[in-house]
């Protein structure tokens, strides 16, 4: 086997920067200039979690060997799971493949204190197939853990170029809700179902408790391609009690006044909170209670006063969706996200914030026709 760990790197799409260290090459999905204003762990951390990351390749090669330096955040009582690959081969998806080697950071809810368990990097095999006629091979990363890409080796004599785009490029950005740590697979993700049945390029900005109006994003988005964007956006800042409404609302213009400086003509789909039963009419903060399930913390009544609930969010985003299309802005829409996950579907909501994957399944069935359907709005 040869290294072609450069013409491997050359094949990754769906990351904005590619950061090569000590420990291998880190896949960002949040931009560099962001993540060193904010200088926090958590982020970074976040930010290399490959949700819709893969290697999009023409190759004849029989045997891949990817070697990367997996991270998994495990919070006090909870199991580590084994990290999930997906191998597509001329798009047929294959069976997953798996390994438990990967480093663990155990974190103290009560204290965010980090405790670290590490490993040394996991070497993943894949099988395209027999034969030695060129196939478009995808390899999509791991949708749950941080990964850094060490080495990517095939047998001797086999070549490997980047593979053309799958579609028109489709940028999404929002929370949790979109990077899909709870999928059980890398293309069990809700944009990654959809993005494979449209027939889209998918680069997947959805950050895990990380969606908040930044500004940088705002300006990462503007300056990509896209021939199509989304926003989901409000529970994080319901759930981390980052605004109010006061600031709220501007953030939310300010952010869209940013894209459409880069994307004048670009349809723009807001996609309102799924349901998220604690923080329906209650503000946040919210935190995991004893049984695991998301709850809201009590405050005086007078500190309501102009605090976000999802509710509020809802209706604020519409108003404002409006208000931009009434101003001659009438290729920004609007989904409520409810449509997409709402309170008949809280079976498949385990932890009372993130569908699980059947309810993940059913998001993209519902989200697929009004995106990207013969009357979708993203076309």
């Amino acid at each position: 086997m040869r290294s072609v760990l450069a013409l491997a790197l050359d094949c990754v799409v769906g990351a904005l920067e590619k950061t090569p260290g000590p420990a291998g090459v880190a896949l960002h999905r949040a931009p560099g200039p962001g993540r060193a204003q904010l200088a926090d762990t958590g982020y970074e951390i976040v930010s290399t979690m490959p949700s819709g990351v893969r290697l999009e390749m023409l190759t004849d090669a029989t045997e891949i060997e990817v070697d990367a330096r997996l991270t998994q955040v495990v919070m006090a009582g909870s199991e580590p799971s084994d990290a999930v690959f997906d191998l597509v081969v001329d798009g047929e998806v294959r069976a997953p493949v798996t390994t438990s080697d990967q480093t663990l950071v155990h974190v103290d809810p009560a204290t965010m204190a980090l405790d670290d368990e590490p490993a040394p990097p996991a070497t993943v095999r894949f099988t395209p197939g027999a034969g030695s006629r060129e196939r478009r091979v995808e390899i999509w990363l791991s949708n749950a853990l941080a990964t850094q890409l060490v080495d990517v080796r095939i047998p001797e004599g086999a070549s490997v170029r980047p593979a053309p785009a799958s579609g028109p490029v489709w940028v999404h950005h929002g929370s949790s809700i979109s990077q899909c740590s709870e999928a059980d697979r890398p293309t069990g993700t809700w944009p990654a179902i959809v993005a494979r049945r449209a027939g889209r390029s998918l680069v997947n900005l959805g950050l895990g408790g990380e969606c908040h109006l930044d500004p940088f994003m705002a300006r990462a988005i503007r300056d990509l391609p896209a021939d199509a964007i989304s926003l989901e956006l409000g529970i994080n800042i319901v759930a981390g009690d980052t605004m109010r409404e006061r600031t709220f609302v501007p953030a939310f213009h300010g952010f869209l006044d940013t894209v459409r400086d880069g994307h004048p003509d670009t349809p723009i789909l807001v996609i309102s909170p799924i349901v998220c039963p604690a923080a329906e009419t209650r503000p946040g903060p919210t935190l995991p209670g004893a049984d695991g399930r998301v709850r809201t913390l009590d405050r005086p009544a007078e500190l309501t006063v102009g605090s976000l609930t999802l509710t509020r969010v809802r209706e604020l985003l519409a108003e404002h969706v409006e208000r931009r299309r009434k101003s001659g802005d009438h290729r920004l829409h609007l989904i409520d996200g409810t449509t997409l996950f709402g309170p008949e579907d809280t079976a498949d909501l385990p932890d009372g914030l993130h569908p699980n994957p059947a309810g993940y399944a059913r998001m993209a069935e519902r989200f697929l026709p009004r995106s990207f359907g013969e009357a979708g709005l993203l076309r």
